[in-house]
C-alpha cells in the first residue's frame, strides 16, 4: 500500500521524467529536420512518408537517451526537494533513507517495464524504418560493403567473398566449396558474382572436381547459373539486428552462427544492450538521488553539473566498450554490461554516503 509520501515522490519521479521528454523531443525532431531539410526537399521526399520517419526517429533515439532523461529529471525534482528542504523533512519524521527510497525504486521498475516492451518489440520496427529511409534518401548511392565474408549456406556448402556490396548484390573473389561425409568434391572459384535476371553470373569461373583418379578443372570466361543461396544471405546488413524482435533476434543470432558468420559481435551487443539500457534506470535513479537529496551550496545547479557529468561519463563507456567489442574478439557480454557494473558501484558507494 502506498503512502502519502510515496505517492507524492513517484508522481513527481514520472511526470519530471515525461516532462523532460515532451519538452527535449520536439527540439530534438526540430533539429534533425533543420539539418536534413536540404536533402528532404532535393529529393521530393513524399510527407507522409517523411512523417513516419520522424515518428521512428523519434521512438529510435528515445530508446538510447531514455537513462539520461530519466538521471537528468530525477536529479532536478530531488534537488529541489532538498533545496526546499522537504527532505530534511521527511528524514526527520523518522524516515529511513531506505524507506525515502522506495518510491524512486517503485518508479523504476515502472519505466524499466515500458523500456524493456519497448525496446524488445516496438523500437525494433522504428529501428527498420529509420535505417531503410536514412539508406534510402540520405546515404543514397553508399554502399553498404563487407568484407572477408565465410558463411555456411547449408549442411555441405560454405561460400566466401573478399567484399560484397550488398546495393548492387556483387561480390568478389567468390569461392563456394562443396563436401560430402567431410570430403571435399569440387569448389568453385569466380573473380566477380553477381545477381542478375533471377541467376547468378560468376566471372572467370573456374570448377575444380576432385576424384578417385585425380582432379578435374572447367573453366569458362562466364557462366550464367543457379545456386542454392539467397545473395543477400551472402551478409547482413549492418543494421539488421536493430530491426529484429528479442525473440527473433536469438533465432537470427543461432542461424548466424550456423551460418559460420565471423562478426557475431555486433548482434550479441544488440541484443545485450536490450536488456542493460532498461536495467540502468535503477542505477542511474539511485546515483540521482544519492547525490541531490543533500543540500549543497550553489543550488540545483552543483547538483545537475554532476548529474550531466555521470551522464555523459556512462555514454561515453557503454559507446567505448560496445566499439571494441564489435571490433575485436573482445567478450560483448562484458563490454555491454561493463558500464552498469561500474556505475552500479559508484551508486553503492554514493548511497552509503548518503545514508550517513
Amino acid at each position: 500500500m502506498l503512502s502519502i509520501l510515496d505517492k507524492y515522490i513517484l508522481k513527481r519521479y514520472l511526470g519530471s521524467f515525461f516532462l523532460l521528454l515532451m519538452l527535449f523531443l520536439p527540439i530534438m525532431v526540430t533539429v534533425h529536420i533543420a539539418e536534413k531539410i536540404g536533402k528532404i526537399l532535393g529529393q521530393d521526399v513524399p510527407l507522409s512518408e517523411t512523417m513516419v520517419y520522424l515518428g521512428d526517429f523519434t521512438m529510435y533515439f528515445t530508446n538510447f537517451l531514455f537513462p539520461i532523461f530519466l538521471f537528468i529529471s530525477t536529479m532536478f525534482f530531488t534537488s529541489k526537494l532538498a533545496n526546499n528542504t522537504e527532505v530534511i523533512a521527511f528524514l526527520s519524521s523518522g524516515v529511513s533513507f531506505n524507506r525515502f527510497l522506495r518510491p524512486y525504486i517503485i518508479g523504476a521498475t515502472i519505466i524499466c517495464g515500458l523500456a524493456l516492451l519497448l525496446s524488445t518489440i516496438f523500437v525494433p520496427a522504428a529501428a527498420s524504418g529509420f535505417n531503410e529511409y536514412q539508406y534510402k534518401y540520405f546515404k543514397k548511392g553508399s554502399e553498404l560493403e563487407t568484407t572477408n565474408v565465410f558463411r555456411q549456406i547449408n549442411d555441405n556448402d560454405y561460400v566466401y567473398v573478399s567484399n560484397y556490396q550488398p546495393s548492387s548484390q556483387r561480390g568478389f573473389d567468390f569461392t563456394l566449396e562443396h563436401f560430402e561425409d567431410n570430403v571435399l568434391k569440387y569448389k568453385i572459384y569466380a573473380n566477380r558474382i553477381s545477381f542478375e535476371d533471377s541467376v547468378y553470373v560468376l566471372s572467370q569461373y573456374k570448377k575444380r572436381i576432385i576424384t578417385e583418379n585425380g582432379e578435374i578443372l572447367q573453366t569458362q570466361n562466364r557462366l550464367d547459373t543457379v545456386l542454392d543461396f539467397d545473395i543477400d544471405e551472402l551478409t547482413p546488413t549492418t543494421y539488421i539486428a536493430e530491426t529484429k524482435s528479442y525473440s527473433d533476434l536469438n533465432d537470427f543470432i543461432a542461424l548466424e552462427e550456423k551460418r559460420g558468420n565471423a562478426n557475431m559481435n555486433i548482434y550479441y551487443v544488440e541484443k545485450y544492450k536490450r536488456i542493460s539500457i532498461p536495467i540502468s534506470a535503477f542505477i542511474f535513479t539511485i546515483i540521482a538521488v544519492a547525490v541531490s537529496s543533500v543540500k549543497k551550496r550553489g543550488g540545483m545547479g552543483v547538483n545537475l553539473a554532476i548529474g550531466i557529468v555521470i551522464a555523459m561519463s556512462y555514454m561515453f563507456l557503454d559507446k567505448v566498450f560496445g566499439t571494441i567489442a564489435e571490433k575485436s574478439t573482445f567478450s560483448p557480454w562484458i563490454a555491454v554490461w561493463t558500464p552498469n557494473i561500474f556505475f552500479a558501484i559508484v551508486a553503492l558507494f554514493l548511497l552509503r554516503n548518503a545514508r550517513r
